[in-house]
């Protein structure tokens, strides 16, 4: 047992995968010493944002024991979670964790009915002993996402909008009752005028439900616009995190910079006016094993040792920035 009073509790998690043939691989660092936590009681919506490559849906797997850690531990309410063996005590875990997932229509049999889903994880988890003593459960959780039971009843996934399959999404995680949520990119498959309706939803279940969200995300205008905290990742290395108003509205390290600058700069410059989407560009896979920071190739303030060894992690002005300029 460690970090009891910690939700999360991700220790210099690594993640390694071999690449190439038997004869002439190579290592890739997917993930690379990341650690961070959630405090217990104190519910928030940590992000975890980067460009496609960078690392945050294998990061993501590990905390859903989806992937094992090559090294590092994470621990979850005190417990090592690579120490759930037992199909009870996994069972156990994903009833507090759960995810939500990019594409809601890959979730759900499109032969089969919506409800169907939501009535067997009701079952499954105890929660309920029937169909029929789950009605009242499986109907509060689409309530809290905006919906009822008489509205998904009898229908298949291919007969909601985006929006409301994405919603019951959302609520199949809920029945549970659980202390977290993963969402990996929930609302990259939304059309624009519903991923509000989607991120506000996340920040009702922080406020109202008191559960914790992991949010993963390429979409720096969501991620400014929900989060308390944010992490930045590239090619497998957080470089900056801390309050997200401190690392988007005033950037330490260079990568973060540019990220920012990608954003169209809206006026005024608060949270809601950030809710528009930007698309980042796809990192080349070569670049997780460049010897040094993995921006130095493109760095506007890049030096000698940056190209030679790994940054530090460096606490300046509120937050942990991975760089050499505030070392």
């Amino acid at each position: 047992m460690s970090g009891a009073n910690k939700l999360l509790d991700v220790r210099h998690v690594t993640r390694s995968f071999h690449i190439g043939g038997l004869i002439g691989g190579t290592k890739l660092l997917a993930v690379n010493n990341i650690s961070f936590s959630l405090e217990n009681g104190k519910p928030e919506i940590f992000t975890i944002a980067g460009e496609s490559g960078s690392g945050k849906t294998t990061l993501s797997r590990m905390l859903l024991r989806d992937l094992e850690p090559s090294e590092g531990k994470i621990f979850f309410e005190g417990r090592n979670i690579a120490d759930i063996k037992k199909r009870s005590e996994f069972s156990g875990f994903m009833k507090k964790v759960q995810p939500v997932f990019q594409n809601p229509f890959e979730t759900f049999n499109p032969l089969r009915r919506v409800e169907e889903y939501l009535y067997d994880t009701a079952i499954n988890f105890g929660i309920a002993k029937d169909r029929k003593s789950a009605e009242e459960t499986v109907d509060h959780a689409l309530r809290l996402v905006g919906l009822t039971l008489e509205e998904v009843s009898r229908r298949y996934a291919h007969e909601l909008s985006g929006g409301q399959i994405q919603r019951v999404s959302v609520a199949r995680s809920l029945i549970s009752n659980p202390s977290l949520i993963l969402a990996d990119e929930p609302v990259s498959m939304v059309d624009a005028s519903l991923r509000m309706t989607i991120v506000n939803l996340f920040m009702k279940l922080r406020d109202e439900e008191k559960v914790s969200v992991i949010y993963i995300t390429h979409d720096l205008a969501t991620a400014y616009y929900i989060s308390d905290r944010i992490a930045i990742m590239l090619r497998g290395y957080v470089v900056e995190t801390g309050p997200v108003e401190a690392v988007l509205g005033n950037p330490l390290h260079p990568y973060t910079k540019l990220l920012k600058e990608s954003v169209p700069a809206p006026q005024p410059v608060d949270k809601a006016a950030w809710a528009q989407r930007i698309g980042l560009s796809t990192t080349e896979a070569k670049e997780y094993n460049r010897q040094g920071c993995k921006f130095a190739g493109r760095c506007p303030n890049v030096i000698d040792k940056c190209k030679a060894a790994d940054p530090p992690d460096v606490e300046a002005e509120g937050r942990t920035v991975k760089c050499y300029l505030y070392n």
